[in-house]
């Protein structure tokens, strides 16, 4: 394929969805031996977004996202293309069990339950978490019939229906709050748990189609070829390490920091992107890879209704905070990946991860680093609690569950105002207005956690679509192509 014109595209966001979607124009570039260029404009001082890792003596500290999801295959994907794929590590599944915090102490989660439901039906009769009324309505799911057929419901009510109130105050939302940082009878299932929704329409009864389900893995595993990773994978030295490689592989274009983008405009065949230091650039693409509040006032002029529905999309934020300990400053054995807590509990920590036993050499020998979460949609006034206030909140929570009455060898808090968007009910349907009205525009796609999936590889599956769409609809209209 020959072409007169080198198109020139411009991302505007460099966290991991700017990020992979410059790095696939480059590889999609080098495939199909097509010249092209682009400018990935940043308006803080980092690419990474919320991706990052900081080490402090001895201790490696995530301070946002720790990992991703194997099942969706995207993110290990990209890391096995970037180079990466030597450095992946899974869990440590020795310590696989999570903890409920329960009536102000710690229970350990029933083995086998999956977000919603039991899978085995042993360690649910023997579990603490649930009273036996609130056990037997779960088992009412058994015998109920399908709910009324419709597009969405909040999980909320989805869980309140099939198994009960307790099910969804004590186990629920605090895993899918984990997750979200969201409230269950806002949050839209449709956007955010199809399958349950599937299993009910297909099975009728969710445990059920659960039960089917895991006794079918075992031999989906024996025809399985290749590594099999646990269900959450990291990088041996921290997420950074995946920024770090993509930023490095990006030969071919050039990233501004510090270049906020107020416009953007049509005209003469060409994009115009203006960025609030004044400066103007012309592209052939683009993609809008930032968050949906910024990027509403962005396209207002271009789009007003489309602007419009960008700004219906709420954000949460949340803090969290490592703390890093001698082991012997913990009566606790730790003997989990961390614990969640109810939001009916009302404590002032969404959750915590015990990190040096979820992962390897995360604290050095004899030592632990835990991480604790602050705020989200159902406590937001806690995010606004200055470092002090932050930090003794946390330390007070973790002398009740895990019984430290000394203090840390250091603490480090990381704040994520308006980080994490809000699947309400209904929110497909908004997408879909919002893919209807980006189509009008060869040439411009969006990306990112507010669309189709929040974590680190539904960012990357949304980012390559989105530079491969554009990048297309630009070839079509290229001379000589």
């Amino acid at each position: 394929m020959k072409m007169d014109l080198v198109p020139h595209f411009v991302i505007v966001g460099g966290g991991i969805a700017g990020l992979a979607a410059a790095h696939r124009l480059q590889e999609i570039s080098r495939e199909r031996e097509l010249p092209l260029r682009f400018t990935l404009l940043e308006a803080g001082g980092r690419v990474g977004g919320t991706l990052g890792t900081e080490r402090r003596d001895g201790f490696l500290l995530e301070l946002g996202p720790d990992s991703f999801i194997s099942e969706k295959p995207w993110a290990l994907a990209l890391c096995r293309r970037i180079g990466l794929e030597s450095e992946l590590i899974g869990t440590r599944d020795e310590h696989r069990a999570t903890f409920v915090v329960h009536k102000g102490k710690l229970e350990l989660l029933p083995e086998g339950f999956m977000l919603l439901a039991p899978t085995k039906l042993g360690p649910l009769l023997r579990s603490r978490l649930f009273s036996w009324p609130g056990k037997l309505r779960m088992a009412l799911d058994l015998a109920l019939p399908r709910g009324p057929h419709q597009d969405d419901e909040s999980l909320g009510s989805f869980v309140r229906r099939r198994f009960g109130r307790e099910v969804l105050e004590c186990v629920a939302q605090p895993l899918i709050g984990g997750i979200y940082t969201a409230d269950p009878d806002q949050l839209s299932l449709a956007a955010t748990m199809p399958r349950f929704l599937q299993m009910e329409r297909e099975h009728r009864s969710v445990i059920a189609a659960m039960w089917k389900t895991s006794r079918s893995r075992p031999q989906e595993a024996k025809g399985a070829s290749g590594a099999r990773w646990s269900l959450f994978v990291s990088l041996r030295n921290g997420m950074q390490t995946f920024v770090d490689a993509l930023t490095a592989r990006l030969s071919i274009g050039h990233v501004r920091q510090h270049c906020a983008v107020s416009q953007l405009r049509r005209g003469n065949g060409q994009w115009q992107v203006t960025c609030t230091d004044g400066s103007i650039l012309s592209a052939d693409g683009v993609i809008l890879a930032t968050p949906t509040f910024q990027t509403s006032p962005i396209v207002r002029e271009l789009d007003s209704q489309l602007a419009e529905h960008l700004a219906m999309i709420r954000y949460s934020s949340a803090a969290t905070v490592n703390l890093a300990f001698r082991r012997e400053q913990i009566p606790h054995p730790l003997n989990g990946f961390g614990f969640v807590v109810p939001h009916i509990e009302k404590r002032k920590i969404i959750a915590c991860s015990f990190s040096s036993v979820k992962y390897a050499r995360r604290a050095p020998e004899d030592h632990a680093l835990l991480r604790a979460f602050v705020g989200g949609s159902l406590q937001e006034e806690l995010f606004s609690l200055d470092d002090s206030e932050m930090e003794q909140a946390v330390r007070q929570e973790l002398a009740t569950f895990l019984g430290i009455q000394t203090a840390p060898l250091f603490v480090h808090i990381a704040r994520y105002p308006r980080s994490m968007p809000q699947y309400r009910v209904g929110h497909l349907r908004l997408i879909d207005a919002i893919e209807k009205q980006v189509a009008k525009y060869p040439g411009l796609a969006l990306a990112g956690s507010a669309y189709r999936g929040v974590g680190i590889a539904d960012c990357v599956r949304s980012s390559e679509a989105a530079a491969e769409s554009v990048l297309n609809q630009i070839i079509q209209t290229l001379p000589n192509c």
